[in-house]
């Protein structure tokens, strides 16, 4: 459920979590008023056709994360460090793409990025620097208070990042405007909803 922002000073701050990829990207888009009151917004997946040529598919990315920043206004995009086994160099030349589409989209838009490894967002949301895909789901569900768990390891995954932030570095006061809302063409989920 969102909260409309409106003039004056507020006690929370909106953070935007993405798990980049050239097939989907996972969103997740957090109020956060403190450590222990973190509200979800919305998430999601943009997803584009491996049919369609890289420039198209990384255009698509850049549009609807942009729509995304101007809809919600966040404070931080908060991104993982990418890592990439020397085994499967294809792999992260790819991520690199959508990667660099989302450092982007922040700096177009003048929002603080933040790169956090793996362990180090692991740990921060659930303790364990090595937690499972499946420890992280839980956690991640109960800690913004979700009917289930989300739908795609890519939004768990976001959110992760993004809650991370709030449990590494704390919840400064901000000064916020409220936009209106977009019309997107992709999927997206709500605290709630999360099928």
């Amino acid at each position: 459920m969102r909260s409309p922002v409106n003039e004056g000073e507020k006690d929370f701050v909106i953070i935007l979590g993405v798990d980049p990829g050239l097939l989907k990207t996972g969103y997740g888009v957090i109020n956060a008023e403190s450590r222990t009151k973190l509200k979800l917004i919305e998430a999601g997946v943009i997803r584009t056709s491996p049919s369609s040529g890289i420039s198209a598919r990384v255009t698509d990315i850049f549009n609807n994360l942009s729509d995304i920043i101007k809809e919600h206004h966040p404070s931080a995009l908060v991104l993982e460090k990418i890592y990439s086994h020397y085994a499967h160099p294809a792999t992260s030349i790819l991520m690199g793409h959508a990667r660099g589409v989302v450092c982007l989209a922040a700096g177009v838009n003048h929002i603080r990025l933040v790169n956090y490894a793996a362990t180090r967002i692991k740990k921060a949301v659930t303790g364990n620097g090595r937690a499972s895909k499946i420890q992280i789901q839980r956690t991640v569900k109960a800690i913004l208070n979700l009917n289930t768990c989300p739908k795609y390891n890519d939004i768990t995954d976001a959110l992760s990042m993004a809650i991370s932030l709030v449990y590494i570095e704390g919840v400064p006061k901000h000064v916020l405007t409220s936009a209106g809302n977009s019309p997107r063409l992709f999927e997206k989920i709500t605290k709630g909803n999360t099928q």
